[in-house]
């Protein structure tokens, strides 16, 4: 049915940039500061990792490929956005939004990967710390980045050719971006197949995850407990503060995943979009800052190369 179907509607209406017209000059200048922040310290991040051998370690090498999908996740969303407003464009055609969908679900999963291998790395660094230089050697630290980013890549494109291939007879998107979900809203036939598929892969993906993180972060919190209390109180605050962050992505991206299956919840349209785009400003924007500024030794490097 889905293949002998034509598709009605090849473009679509971001309800979202209409919710935004009445203020679109403020919302732009708010979107070109924060991208443009969000560009510089990332890529001063970025080049300081590469070009300092010192810094040529599994931490800031996740460190690093943390900011760079900010700065991926970000360019999805922030420059076509700043574009409409504008140019006061409110549609977008089915390839471009197919195409930022999948950016969309890229940048979610390779944040939480690397998220989780992040939290792994501190926790063999702080649990056994003799053993560390032999465990998370750089080379096995880029097998992980390149074994999440194939994963990532591969389970993506699966879910975004099952949506390219459904007929769609709506054209009205509740959002200021696309997502994947949106598809399956306006989609004219069943897509319980795509449904299946998603959330399959999505629970098992963020259960195996988040139990990866919760028990390294607890494991880190009893060791530095046993240590000192000065230990006790870093590691509280450390933890805190990286779990609240992550905390802040996950409700976005949760809720982009069950949006559609709130139905006829009448929830705000204005709610709707800065939920959504949670999880592709709050991170971005936060995460040069917890990983990057806060750690010493890069720092240092960071006042090091803008003196130079």
């Amino acid at each position: 049915m889905m293949e002998n179907s034509s598709n009605v509607s090849t473009s679509f209406v971001l309800l979202g940039l209409v919710e935004m017209e009445g203020f679109w000059y403020l919302y732009c200048l708010v979107c070109l500061v924060t991208y443009t922040f969000i560009m510089v310290l990332s890529s001063i991040i970025v080049l300081v990792v590469v070009t300092e051998e010192s810094l040529h370690e599994p931490m800031y090498l996740l460190i690093c490929t943390l900011v760079l999908n900010g700065i991926l996740g970000s360019s999805t969303f922030f420059p076509k956005l700043i574009i409409d407003l504008l140019s006061s464009s409110k549609t977008i055609s089915r390839a471009p939004c197919l195409g930022q969908a999948f950016c969309v679900l890229f940048f979610a999963f390779f944040e939480i990967c690397t998220f989780t291998l992040m939290a792994y790395d501190r926790y063999v660094a702080v649990c056994y710390p003799l053993q560390y230089v032999l465990i998370m050697t750089i080379e096995k630290t880029l097998r992980f980045i390149v074994a999440s980013f194939t994963f990532t890549f591969t389970a993506n494109l699966v879910a975004i050719v099952l949506s390219a291939r459904l007929p769609l007879c709506g054209s009205q998107i509740r959002n200021i971006f696309c997502d994947n979900m949106s598809f399956f809203i306006l989609s004219c036939v069943n897509t319980s197949i795509n449904n299946i598929y998603g959330a399959a892969v999505f629970m098992m993906f963020l259960v195996f995850t988040l139990l990866v993180i919760a028990y390294s972060y607890i494991r880190i919190f009893l060791i530095c407990m046993k240590i000192s209390q000065h230990a006790y109180e870093k590691a509280i605050h450390t933890l805190v503060t990286h779990l609240v962050n992550f905390s802040i992505f996950l409700i976005g991206v949760l809720f982009i995943f069950i949006r559609y299956r709130l139905g006829n919840v009448d929830l705000p349209l204005g709610v709707q979009i800065l939920l959504s785009a949670t999880c592709l400003v709050v991170p971005p924007l936060l995460n040069p800052f917890i990983y990057g500024i806060r750690t010493k030794a890069l720092t240092m490097k960071i006042s090091r190369f803008l003196n130079k």
